[in-house]
């Protein structure tokens, strides 16, 4: 764990910050005359000044505004336990004039609590929810570099690389997945610098601590409601091998016991999957998780009866990242690529296609009708004989699709519409033609309704889209739009001038 240095009374942390103030001055001129940062300081300066942060900048760049704050930390796993960390920590934060931040993975604030009478103050410096406090967009801070050490740590004054926060002390841990290990977040304590004790290091530590403990409680919970609903899988096995696996690819319940490893990785959409030790299982996507067996075992997808004359509801997410999902009769499910490629043809011509026309969409002059049938025969066994018809192969309804709607709306002008339908590229690793063209049509499509729209909501939301993250042109376009005290004309700038770099 790192500390600032120095003395505990109020009169030590300030005399304290202005030697630190010193070997700022010293350290990022010329000089180094008035000594060294700490290790986990000089480390951090590092990082931040190889990012091109701005030790005169100013504020973080802005990600969320308020009415997108909402559903980003409902779906956040830290969203759980803030009842924990306000019961911990608001009432000493109120007390002592201090501000308990909460931020994601990437040091974005989600929450933020405290001391009303500072809260003004921190907006002066960009203490505020939505905004970024990575290392790289903003320096050394405790947020950031706790997430970038994955360690507590302690910034004290000019610690802080942006010369703006000299006035602060702050104090950050993160917070871990006690499934998967990997960092979700941070907690942080900040304050003005005579008021930070640095007992808060060890407060917000065992903070962060009791925060994984209470996730790692909900995950027990989590895991015994999935071996419950789930052993019977495993019981129809009738003594052959099987595993049942977290939606993390951890091992649940496993027949016999001791068989397989504690985690078994599962990439999106993989139907098998081989073991260290050369076996390989089928791979079964259940509601919460998976469950792996023998292929000569594998279940046949159960398919409800629908009533009679009534089409069975399908909807295709297809776009973005995270593999192609697939929603049949309200079961969400993943999908390999193939299957997804033969959907994305089917959902673009309703009217059906030959078994040599869907040949050529997927695999182009060089593709095998034969291999294409076996592709069918394999699919109407997963969806449904009466949903995916053949002679011509079509659905016998059309489905509820992200691509489709992207493309509709963008036919008739609605830029917005479109945006909120597509969540990235389509299908981006398929490389049938039939998607390629579609996909080409749909990125260029947008892009250009977006910069033709000189609407500067549709060009924010352009910007922070997976397809507009890397458009210096869309970023240069929406600066000359916003107002100059627009709080998200930073956030744009400082992206833009990654990009010219």
């Amino acid at each position: 764990m790192s500390g600032a240095e120095g003395g505990t009374s109020p009169e030590e942390m300030v005399a304290d910050a202005h030697r630190l103030r010193r070997i700022y001055d010293d350290g990022l001129g010329a000089g180094g005359s008035a000594g060294t940062p700490r290790p986990v300081v000089s480390d951090s300066w590092q990082r931040s000044l190889a990012a091109h942060v701005d030790p005169e900048g100013r504020l973080p760049p802005l990600i969320y505004l308020a009415d997108e704050l909402k559903e980003v930390r409902t779906g956040h796993p830290l969203h759980a336990v803030m009842p924990l960390l306000r019961s911990t920590l608001v009432s000493i934060a109120d007390e002592a004039m201090h501000v308990m931040l909460v931020t994601d993975a990437d040091g974005t604030v989600l929450w933020r609590d405290g001391a009303h009478g500072l809260l003004h103050s921190a907006d002066d410096v960009g203490l505020v929810e939505g905004t970024r406090w990575a290392e790289e967009t903003i320096g050394t801070n405790a947020m950031g570099t706790a997430l970038a050490v994955d360690e507590p740590v302690r910034i004290h004054s000019a610690e802080h690389l942006v010369r703006a926060y000299h006035d602060w002390t702050c104090v950050a841990a993160p917070v871990h997945d006690p499934d998967t290990g990997d960092t979700i977040g941070a907690i942080d304590i900040s304050g003005p610098l005579h008021t930070v004790h640095p007992a808060l290091v060890q407060l917000v530590t065992a903070t962060a601590h009791l925060a994984e403990n209470q996730l790692r409680v909900r995950l027990a919970i989590a895991d015994e409601r999935l071996r419950v609903k789930n052993m019977p899988h495993l019981a129809a096995l009738r003594g052959s091998e099987g595993a049942l696996l977290s939606a993390s690819g951890r091992v649940i319940a496993s027949e016999p016991y001791g068989l397989f490893p504690e985690r078994i990785r599962l990439d999106d959409g993989v139907d098998r999957v081989q073991l260290g030790d050369g076996r390989e299982m089928a791979v079964e996507r259940l509601a919460e998780g998976y469950l792996l067996v023998p292929p000569s075992r594998r279940r046949g997808r159960v398919v409800p009866a629908a009533p009679t004359g009534a089409p069975r509801p399908l909807e295709l997410r297809f776009t973005g990242g995270g593999g192609p999902r697939v929603t049949l009769d309200g079961e969400e499910f993943a999908a390999t690529l193939r299957p997804a490629e033969i959907l994305t043809a089917l959902a673009l011509h309703p009217d059906g296609l030959s078994g040599e026309q869907l040949t050529l969409m997927l695999y182009g002059e060089d593709g095998n009708p034969t291999t294409v049938r076996g592709e069918i025969h394999r699919l109407r066994s997963s969806l449904g004989a009466e949903l995916l018809l053949t002679r011509p192969y079509r659905l016998a309804a059309g489905p509820q699709a992200d691509f489709l709607r992207v493309r509709a709306a963008l036919r008739d002008g609605r830029v917005s519409d479109a945006l909120d339908s597509c969540h990235g590229e389509l299908l981006p690793r398929s490389d049938a033609p039939a998607v390629r063209e579609l996909r080409d049509e749909l990125v260029v499509g947008l892009r250009h309704a977006v910069l033709a729209s000189d609407d500067v909501a549709v060009l924010h939301r352009f910007v922070v889209h997976p397809l507009g993250t890397d458009d210096l042109e869309a970023h240069e376009l929406l600066l000359d739009l916003l107002d100059r005290d627009d709080p998200r004309r930073a956030a744009v700038a400082a992206r833009a001038e990654h990009l010219r770099d």
